[in-house]
């Protein structure tokens, strides 16, 4: 069955897709309009990253994507200034957009909510030290990262509703340090907490199995299945959005299913079994 709850952010107008990359640099708007267009249906938010182009030519495509859907966007840049073309380009009339992203160290951009009030993503796969952004590699610091930015998202006038935290995901393929289990476990803290009460969460999915094959299940082409066996795990524990494709069809995974099975045994080995564990799942 598909996932109660769960809200696609659409991944697909971002410079880092290599097709989406060639309409940028032809300035195709038409091209841009009809990916937004797709990017429409299935998903609840459209994100709009134009990578390093100018903040005025991110406002142009988020000005020629709301010529084709009413959808609210996710305005994807960690640059203020970008940022800030991006939240006078919006149409406010479809709700709030999401500012993707926020991090411990890019605390300034919380100011811009006198620009347009907008839903933050906050990234807390990093916290602050001595003035430094150092990687969390243990759920009690992602989770006191967590902390650190409802604060300063608090601070800002931001309720925590509109509160969406990205406790970073990395390949499960090459996961030998555990990020998986760090994530569901600060992810099981923050949702613990009665100070979170009403965050959400979020994450770009896609990253989860990167360079890992389509899998041949059941005499059918089954693609990324360990995606599904992550959000069957995580979206209970708050996981209610992530940045991903409209196109694959995320489901609830019952617990025998080798996905899962794959994904557990993941969690328990750790280190380079946790990657020889995926391997088999691909090869069987």
């Amino acid at each position: 069955m598909a996932i109660p709850g769960l809200s696609i952010i659409g991944e697909s107008l971002n410079d880092s897709v290599p097709s989406t990359h060639q309409l940028y640099e032809a300035r195709d708007m038409e091209g841009v309009r009809e990916l937004a267009r797709k990017q429409s249906e299935g998903s609840a938010y459209i994100d709009v990253n134009v990578g390093s182009y100018s903040g005025e030519f991110l406002a142009e495509v988020i000005r020629e994507v709301q010529q084709v859907t009413e959808k609210p966007l996710s305005i994807d840049t960690p640059d203020p200034q970008m940022a800030r073309c991006g939240l006078l380009a919006y149409d406010a009339s479809r709700g709030k957009p999401i500012l993707n992203s926020i991090s411990p160290l890019r605390t300034e951009m919380f100011e811009l909510v006198e620009v347009m009030p907008f839903r933050p993503i906050l990234l807390i796969s990093e916290n602050v030290v001595n003035g430094e952004s150092v990687a969390c590699h243990t759920a009690e610091e992602t989770y006191a990262a967590a902390k650190f930015m409802l604060l300063k998202a608090h601070e800002a006038g931001i309720p925590t509703e509109d509160c969406i935290f990205d406790p970073g995901i990395a390949p499960i393929g090459t996961d030998t340090e555990g990020n998986a289990k760090r994530l569901l476990d600060a992810m099981e803290m923050i949702h613990d907490d009665p100070d979170f009460a009403g965050f959400h969460a979020s994450c770009g999915l896609s990253n989860f199995t990167v360079m890992l094959p389509p899998r041949r299940a059941c005499g059918e082409l089954v693609k990324s299945p360990l995606e599904s066996a992550f959000l069957t795990l995580a979206v209970p524990l708050g996981m209610d959005f992530v940045i991903g494709s409209v196109k694959r069809n995320y489901q609830v995974l019952p617990e025998e299913h080798p996905a899962m099975r794959c994904l557990r045994d993941c969690l328990r080995l750790g280190g380079y079994d946790s990657i020889m564990r995926v391997m088999e799942f691909y090869q069987s």
